[in-house]
């Protein structure tokens, strides 16, 4: 139980740079208190005690201002950053070394019995206000990027952003643990797809230009066209 104990106090100075000393993480820090709450609540639920753990639950979310659900399966060395108003439903699982920030939910999509909660890989790292719903798999070591809202499986080591979230390409994490799980270097597809359609577009009307341009001067009658002119150096302004 002490090893235990010791390896949860350690996570914090691991992965809080704020953190100063062990009395301060032992009195201070909501995130190491809601899971003392939750290991003894756990063990009270697997022994058919579900009152108790239920209330158990309760007082560490009015202690702490996180709300975790006696029947969830946490892992090692899990570590909850500031904390408040973080929910974790009943049939969530997460694997060891996994990282939550402030406003997190692993939430269900279902009223009916049964997995209806997320299950989390070792090592993943949810941003803040991000949302996880449903019985889907983040995989082992993916970030999920700040408020985003997570409706679909997310693969191992992938980082995934926005609403609904989708999996961007991360050009400088480096499998390094990265605050509030965004990286400074993080190419997102969608972006990419967008300033391609652009570009495609300005160079569409520049063919058309020339095709009519060539039928004048062949001493064909083409009707004029005036289009509204593409500011594709504006467009790709606002995309960015």
């Amino acid at each position: 139980m002490f090893t235990r104990l010791k390896e949860e106090i350690a996570v914090v100075f691991e992965r809080d740079p704020a953190a100063r000393n062990t009395w301060e993480v032992l009195t201070c820090y909501p995130g190491f208190h809601a899971m003392l709450f939750h290991r003894l609540a756990h063990w009270l639920w697997e022994i058919g005690l579900k009152w108790l753990a239920r209330f158990t639950s309760h007082f560490g979310r009015w202690l702490t201002g996180i709300e975790i659900h006696p029947g969830a399966k946490i892992g090692r060395r899990f570590f909850i950053d500031h904390g408040m108003g973080v929910v974790i439903g009943e049939t969530a699982e997460i694997g060891d070394d996994c990282t939550l920030y402030h406003g997190v939910t692993l939430g269900g999509t279902s009223w009916n019995k049964g997995k209806r909660h997320p299950t989390l890989g070792n090592g993943v790292v949810i941003g803040a206000g991000a949302k996880i719903l449903g019985p889907i798999t983040i995989g082992a070591g993916a970030r999920i990027g700040s408020n985003a809202v997570v409706v679909k499986e997310v693969p191992p080591g992938a980082t995934a952003i926005g609403i609904p979230a989708h999996v961007v390409v991360d050009r400088g994490g480096n499998g390094r643990f990265s605050a509030y799980a965004v990286a400074k270097d993080t190419s997102d597809p969608m972006v990419q797809a967008i300033h391609e359609l652009i570009d495609h577009s300005v160079e569409t009307d520049q063919r058309i230009d020339y095709i009519l341009a060539e039928l004048k001067r062949l001493g064909l009658q083409v009707e004029p066209q005036q289009p509204a002119k593409l500011d594709a150096e504006h467009l790709n302004k606002m995309v960015d």
